[in-house]
This record gives structure tokens, sequence and C-alpha cells, in this order.
């Protein structure tokens, strides 16, 4: 199968000028830093460089990685060198910063490529690659996510029993079933997208491999996207289930608390939690719920980077700000780093 090569028309969308290459890519629609792939490796992209403007998106979004990856980073360490930490719900929000880290690393680093470089171009295998590893992160986000609602749940709902249910080794086997599942699950679908063949403009439209896009490149019949579609709803609104289902029973267990200061204590365990999976949900539901619904292009880039990036961007920022033993941890961290740098220089 030929290498795909990827073409960011960046340009198009800033000052509605076209690339060198015009009768190439005439047809071609796409907006700040969107994939276009081309199957023939005749095709070249059009030489557009900093001065088109796409410098001027390749900053914020190296910066807002930058701090993804950072952020995230000091929560995964701050929970697992601190041993005040070392309970289920803390385990969880580490695991989850962990894999957040991982998850922007499938697109973010592209995106950023394509922004600035002459050439931009993805091998099939680097495209079905990309698709793998982010939704099987995102998938095990997912679960993560909707395991941490039901930790929520037996902790608020069950406390003199939460000890003995939650246990440290069931806690281990749910985070690693939840990776695990995530990266399996996701295997039969990407073997059957590599055998299919492609053709047609082959032109994606989304600013990185996605199913339905790279879906609508076969040559075959498209509507295997249907079948796709419903699969992913099934498991999108299934956990959503599970998670308002939980959240529902906890407000309600909270509200009959009697003192102010136990509900305002209990609602402070929660909101960073529902926060994340409102943020979380909230913009995948958007891209994967809509079936056979169309939105503007623009629209559609931005409903990417809100699960692609802006809600990594915002994880480690609402578990800091919304949780005292956090903030806590992460201040030791950052102290135990200042001392390290003393004694090393």
């Amino acid at each position: 199968m030929p290498p795909f090569d990827i073409l960011d028309t960046t340009s198009r969308f800033l000052n509605g000028t076209e690339g060198k290459n015009k009768s190439m890519i005439s047809n071609l629609r796409c907006v700040m830093g969107l994939s276009c792939v081309f199957l023939p490796m005749t095709i070249k992209a059009a030489e557009i460089t900093f001065e088109d403007g796409s410098f001027l998106f390749f900053i914020p979004l190296f910066i807002i990685y930058i701090f993804i990856v950072i952020g995230n980073l000091i929560v995964f360490f701050a929970v697992r060198m601190n041993t005040h930490l070392h309970n289920p719900m803390y385990n969880f929000i580490s695991i989850f910063s962990f894999l957040e880290v991982w998850y922007t690393t499938a697109t973010i680093p592209k995106m950023l490529s394509n922004l600035i470089s002459k050439k931009r171009t993805i091998s099939v295998i680097g495209c079905l690659l990309q698709m793998y590893f982010f939704h099987s992160l995102g998938n095990s986000e997912g679960i993560l996510l909707t395991t941490m609602a039901v930790d929520r749940y037996v902790a608020i709902c069950n406390p003199l029993r939460y000890p003995t249910i939650m246990t440290p080794q069931l806690c281990a086997q749910l985070s690693a079933g939840s990776c695990i599942f995530g990266f399996l699950v996701l295997l039969p679908e990407i073997a059957w997208i590599s055998t299919l063949p492609f053709c047609g403009p082959n032109q994606i439209h989304q600013i990185f491999c996605d199913f339905e896009p790279v879906l609508r490149l076969a040559c075959t019949d498209t509507s295997m996207i249907l079948i796709e579609d419903v699969i992913h709803a099934i498991a999108i609104i299934f956990s959503v289930l599970i998670i308002a289902i939980s959240y529902i029973r906890i407000i309600t267990v909270i509200l009959r608390i009697p003192s102010v200061e136990g509900r305002q204590k209990a609602f402070s365990t929660c909101a960073s939690h529902l926060g994340v999976f409102l943020m979380f949900y909230g913009s995948v539901s958007l891209m994967y719920l809509r079936f056979s619904a169309t939105f503007p292009l623009i629209l559609d880039t931005v409903i990417a980077l809100m699960f692609a990036v802006l809600a990594p961007f915002f994880n480690p920022i609402i578990y800091s700000l919304r949780n005292k033993d956090m903030r806590i941890a992460i201040k030791k961290l950052l102290c135990l780093q200042k001392v390290f740098n003393a004694f090393a220089s």
C-alpha cells in the first residue's frame, strides 16, 4: 500500500491564498492544521512556510503541549511520591494523568510538524498507528473515568464497606484492566481497516487520522461506517450512563448529610472528577454521537481540539486547584525538586 502524503493548507484559512501547486489541490478545503491525505506518491505538498501564519498556531499549541506533559507528570509523581495519597482515588488520578501524556503525544507532535513542515506526509502504517494509540488511550481513559465514578460511589454511599471493597489489589486490577481492555478492543478494527483499498480524492478533513474520515476514503461499501458509529455510540452511552447513575446517587446521598461542612467536603472530592467527566465525554459525544449529521468544517476542528487538546490541558489544573491534598503534594514535590537541585549544584 503506498504512503499517505499530508498537506496543510493553513494559508487558505488565514488569508484566502492558494498554495503553489494549485492544480493539484483545487478541491481541497482544510483549516488550521487539518491533515489532508493523498495516496499517490507523485503529489507533493505545497510549500507553505512560516509567512502564511502557521507559526502563529504553532507557538500556542507547542506551549499547551509542554504544559500538558509537565502538568500531568507533576500530578503523576506527586501522587506516587506521597504516601498519604496512596489510596484508590489518587491512584486512579495518577494513572489517568499518565495516560493523558501519551494520549496527547499520539496526535499533537504531528500537528506541530504539519504546521511548520513544507512536506506534510504520513505513511499508511503511521496513520493506522496514530488512530490505534489515540483511540486506545482514549478508551482506557474512558474506562478509567467510569471506574473512578464507581469508586466515588462506593466511598460515599458505602463508606464503612469501602476499605474492604476497594482493596489495593482490586485497585491495581481495575487500573491494569482499563489499560489492557482499552488497547485490545481496537485491534480487530485497526486490522480490518488496514486491509481496505483506498482511492478517490483521499483527503482527510480532520486534525488527525480518525476512523470516519479514513473509512470514507475506502473503495468499498461505506455502510460499515454506520456500523462503526453504532459500536462507538454504544460504548460511549454505556459509560456515560454508568457515570451519570453513580453521580446521581452520590449527589442524593450528599444532600442527606446533615452538616454543611460534611456536604462541602463530600462535594469537593467529587467536583474535580465530575468536571473532567463532563469535559471529556461532552466533547467525545459531540464528535462520535452524531451519526450522519454533519457540522461545518471549523466546528469539526473545534470539537476535535476540545477532546484532543483542551481537555488534557485543563485536567491537571482541575485536579490541582480543586483538591487541597493534591496541592499540598505538588508543593512538596516542587520543594523536593528545589532541594535536589541545590545539592546537585
